[in-house]
């Protein structure tokens, strides 16, 4: 399990200029793309350029999106990178449980695979629970738009309510939302983002500075759920060593263990996205 991340902010490979600026700003981890955003010319210079990066420390995590192993460039990128400095690698095109498991014994780091297949989509329970370095499964969407044949965005819904259950029914954490790639269309990426939390995303990749502030905004907790959340949990200490399980509250809410459960994970993630709660920093499932 890893400390949850509002935002992922992708850097491209072949900038490395831009990598200090993005440490600096406010995403939760940065993402350095030796992939889609880095031209056939440029791979070579920019797997040069996360590996230098990997060797140095960063107050943030840095995370690297390597080549598919289906590309000339792929199982050079795993190599460099094996066993280095970065928090995880971000492996696209993840089908096949079986490669995903010889894939992190080889490079030793934390793995976060991108479904962006119609197959991988079909394996999400077993890719998310097939070794413990696997600690995060989300989809790639455009991609697997592509391999769906599909026009319309919502027709990925039920993919996306499979690739959620598929990580926690595994023990991980919810996963993060894909990219909104209509930079200028913030409207779009809050309304979007809202829908994507409530139905049980957590974070988001982004590819601009400007969509940092909406994405960690819609995924911290409100305060005054927070408020809520932390007075029921409060309210626990009153009826401690009883044999109660399930009561009404003060405003005629039922209340049972999964209410409990949910108002802790509530408070927890309000701690972890807090810099200056004295419980920040925990991990949250």
């Amino acid at each position: 399990m890893i400390a949850p991340v509002r935002s992922w902010l992708y850097v491209p490979g072949h900038r490395p200029e831009l990598l200090a600026k993005a440490m600096a700003g406010n995403a939760d981890a940065v993402v350095f793309d030796l992939e889609d955003a880095v031209a056939p010319g440029s791979k070579d210079e920019a797997r040069r350029n996360a590996v230098l990066a990997a060797a140095e420390e960063h107050p943030k995590p840095l995370w690297v999106r390597v080549n598919s192993s289906l590309t000339p460039w792929g199982k050079d990128d795993l190599v460099a990178l094996a066993g280095s400095g970065v928090s995880g690698l971000r492996i696209p095109k993840a089908e096949d449980p079986a490669a995903i498991v010889e894939l992190a014994e080889a490079v030793g780091v934390p793995l976060h695979l991108l479904l962006e297949t119609a197959l991988g989509v079909e394996n999400a329970f077993l890719l998310a629970r097939c070794h413990p370095r696997v600690v995060i499964v989300s989809l790639g969407e455009a991609d697997l738009r592509a391999d769906l044949r599909i026009r319309d965005a919502d027709a990925l819904e039920w993919a996306r309510q499979r690739v959620i259950n598929a990580d926690r029914a595994a023990g991980l954490a919810s996963p993060p939302h894909a990219v909104w790639t209509d930079v200028a269309d913030r409207d779009g990426l809050e309304a979007d983002t809202r829908k994507a939390r409530d139905r049980g995303f957590f974070g988001r990749s982004v590819v601009h500075p400007g969509q940092i502030e909406p994405v960690n905004r819609l995924f911290s907790p409100d305060p005054a759920e927070v408020e809520a959340a932390r007075a029921l949990l409060g309210s626990l200490d009153d009826r401690s060593g009883g044999a109660v399980s399930a009561w009404l509250d003060e405003r005629g809410r039922f209340v049972d263990p999964a209410v409990v459960a949910g108002a802790r994970w509530v408070v927890d993630l309000a701690d972890a996205v807090n810099p200056s709660s004295p419980d920040s920093g925990k991990k949250v499932p």
